[in-house]
């Protein structure tokens, strides 16, 4: 079985400073559900794995995001595409959890409910500490410049990941590159 990582705000929906708190807020980027879907048809299982820390926030409740969670399901599967599995730290960053990025724990997760070997699986993310999860988990991070991925590469020259300008354009070289 071949996995796809994605994080969520950034790479497959529209971003926001002052987070997605509701269903209605959730937007996708343009191209990403139809990257998804070349992924899916390609044999590819997609997994999100998605730091929430507007639940510790009390920006919004467990219910909320799985509405959002809902929401992005749907118009993926309506796009021709699937969300294998959705993996989320709802905590904030001073509760130091092991799970939210940059830490792998989420990655972790993933790996050992599903018995995945981590090293090459593709992790899209749009900032640092997606990047960074990736690599403590020894996966293969890949960075997008929609989200916060320009900021990610204006504060970070040095960087030295495969970068694309969207998630759709990663999907290809997924795809191409590993058929």
């Amino acid at each position: 079985m071949r996995y796809v990582i994605l994080d969520r705000d950034g790479v497959i929906n529209e971003d926001s400073d002052d987070y997605i708190k509701s269903p209605e807020e959730w937007r996708p980027i343009p191209g990403s559900l139809d990257a998804i879907a070349l992924l899916t048809r390609h044999g590819f299982r997609v997994v999100v794995l998605t730091n929430q820390s507007g639940i510790a926030r009390r920006l919004f409740s467990p219910a909320t995001l799985e509405a959002i969670h809902d929401k992005m399901r749907t118009a993926v599967r309506e796009a021709g595409g699937e969300i294998f599995d959705v993996f989320l730290c709802p905590h904030g960053p001073e509760d130091m959890c092991g799970c939210r990025k940059p830490r792998p724990g989420l990655f972790r997760a993933f790996a050992e409910k599903y018995g995945v070997e981590l090293a090459g699986v593709p992790a899209v993310g749009d900032s640092l500490r997606d990047i960074e999860a990736a690599t403590a988990a020894g996966a293969a991070p890949m960075l997008v410049e929609t989200g916060k991925g320009m900021r990610t590469l204006d504060r970070n020259p040095e960087l030295d990941v495969p970068t694309f300008p969207n998630l759709y354009a990663a999907a290809q070289n997924i795809v191409f590159s590993q058929a």
